[in-house]
């Protein structure tokens, strides 16, 4: 049985910060997803175009791919299969590795990402960029730095 973790509860302030937060990221997304659905693609999907673009050759493996848009394999599996589809990616045997599996970006999801790319940008700019004090804006990006330095 697990052992019971005393509870160190947050007091107002932080409370109040945590909840704006959670809802400011909700917002946020929403916005992003909305600019993101004339093209045809959410924002989990349109991560996914720009990690493969990044990537070299245009491909990573899919556990590494699930690794960089933060998606389970079992989810990543589904969004890829739709894109594939979709003819914006190619699964690909890895060659020197009989279980691995490449998503490859063919050009299709290259010129959906083009297309996409300055409107996707204009909404991070509108919903977050300038949406803060530039102070503040600096100080989000030390506090994410440590969250991901504590993981």
């Amino acid at each position: 049985m697990a052992e019971r973790v005393q509870a160190r509860w947050l007091d107002q302030e932080q409370q109040r910060i945590w909840r704006t937060y959670l809802l400011g990221v909700a917002r946020i997304n929403e916005r992003l997803d909305a600019a993101l659905r004339q093209f045809g693609i959410d924002l989990g999907e349109y991560e996914i175009l720009v990690s493969l673009e990044e990537a070299e050759d245009r491909r990573l493996r899919m556990s590494d791919l699930a690794d960089k848009v933060h998606q389970s394999r079992s989810r990543l599996t589904h969004t890829i299969a739709r894109m594939e589809k979709a003819g914006f990616v190619e699964r690909e045997a890895c060659p020197n590795d009989r279980r691995g599996v490449w998503a490859r970006l063919t050009d299709e999801g290259f010129e959906l990402l083009k297309d996409a790319a300055p409107s996707h940008v204009e909404s991070v700019r509108t919903a977050f960029v300038e949406a803060v004090d530039p102070e503040d804006f600096r100080a989000l990006g030390r506090a994410f730095d440590a969250v991901l330095l504590a993981d």
